[in-house]
């Protein structure tokens, strides 16, 4: 049986053909349509300002992601929100916090046109990269 993802290409824009993926960050940004592309770009710089200036971003799943020796985090823009993907484990963990945004097993969905929870975002983002590490020691 074949699974079914959802697909958060560049093509964010509502009823409009399915565009390429992108095959860099800042392709993938460029594409995004306003007000979406600045709520991204500083869930972008949130999340750099949390990792090891060695992780690396890239396209996987077609979407942004930041890694260090594995994928840490996706992020992407869709019609109505931005969403944070940092594993259902770091979810589960922020459960509490989480409870006035959208989320599902490994995401969080924040609304276009509020502004963005960055303390929350740079929290979730280092529990993230603290479990990447601890799983790797032990």
């Amino acid at each position: 049986m074949k699974k079914k993802t959802a697909n958060p290409q560049v093509g964010v824009r509502a009823n409009s053909a399915p565009t390429a993926a992108p095959t860099a960050v800042d392709e993938y940004i460029a594409a995004v349509p306003e007000p979406a592309r600045t709520s991204l770009t500083e869930m972008r710089v949130a999340i750099r300002s949390c990792l090891p200036r060695e992780a690396t971003e890239t396209i996987s799943y077609k979407m942004p992601a930041f890694r260090l020796k594995e994928v840490l985090v996706w992020y992407a823009a869709f019609k109505d929100h931005c969403s944070l993907f940092p594993t259902a484990e770091v979810i589960g963990a922020f459960k509490d916090e989480l409870a006035g945004y959208g989320t599902s097993k490994g995401t969080v969905r924040f609304p276009i046109g509020k502004p963005l929870p960055i303390a929350l975002i740079k929290r979730l983002v280092k529990a993230r990269l603290e479990r990447s590490q601890n799983k790797k020691q032990g």
